[in-house]
């Protein structure tokens, strides 16, 4: 029988699920785009695998990352982004950029007197996650989160998003680290998709304008919500992936 040929390849982003280090549920502008990176290391040094042909997918958070991954890692070919958050943004200016001056500096403030608070105790303070209840009166993109992390439908035992969050003092590295800075010089193929009715579209549609050339594409999905492209296939254009990808390593 013959080889079979790896066609993807998934992990755990570091200090979370089933990958090891510490602290845990840990998240930085720059260990979360070298995840990217180290899967590439990875995979570049695998049997069977064409190195020219590796591309990466991140959704989420995950989807800013993996576009400032391509941003610095040329050996990334082709980048996927579904659903994207650019997670310096929204920890730097809040949700819709409603953050002034002063609320991030009482946020500064509050977040280093935890860094304190932790140090002594020896731990680290969880952020603020998904309530157990809903009450009906949260922001609707609150409810689609709770339906998905909170649910069968994307619970998982170690999940953070299924209980807890991450830890609080993790905004502090994204506050002082932007993300996409050189997205401009990302020179590799770039597909983003996102939701018309996703609270987080603009994140999508401003990344995509940083971005330069004719190889880029930003792709709206009617009447999809942010969640809907986690795992609703009603919404999430997989033959448009496929054949992303396939042009992108021909």
């Amino acid at each position: 029988m013959g080889r079979k040929r790896l066609r993807d390849f998934a992990f755990d982003p570091s200090f979370t699920g089933e990958s090891s280090g510490f602290p845990r549920n840990l998240a930085s502008p720059d260990i979360s785009t070298e995840d990217f990176s180290s899967a590439v290391d990875y995979l570049s040094n695998l049997k069977g695998v064409d190195h020219n042909k590796i591309g990466v997918l991140g959704i989420c958070g995950f989807g800013g990352f993996a576009l400032n991954a391509a941003a610095i890692d040329t050996r990334i070919k082709a980048t996927v982004t579904s659903t994207m958050y650019d997670m310096s943004r929204v920890n730097t200016y809040g949700y819709f950029d409603k953050m002034d001056k002063n609320a991030r500096y009482a946020l500064k403030q509050e977040l280093n007197a935890q860094r304190t608070e932790d140090t002594k105790d020896g731990t680290y303070a969880p952020g603020a996650g998904l309530p157990d209840k809903l009450t009906g009166d949260e922001p609707q993109f609150v409810k689609d989160y709770w339906e998905y992390y909170k649910t069968p439908r994307g619970f998982h035992p170690r999940s953070i998003n299924s209980n807890g969050h991450w830890n609080k003092t993790s905004a502090l590295s994204f506050i002082n680290t932007p993300l996409l800075t050189f997205a401009d010089e990302i020179r590799s193929p770039v597909l983003m998709i996102h939701g018309e009715k996703a609270h987080s579209l603009y994140f999508s549609k401003d990344a995509f304008k940083k971005l330069t050339g004719d190889n880029k594409t930003l792709m709206i999905i009617p009447a999809a919500n942010h969640t809907d492209l986690y795992d609703n296939m009603k919404y999430i254009p997989m033959r448009e992936i496929v054949a992303f990808y396939k042009k992108s390593f021909s």
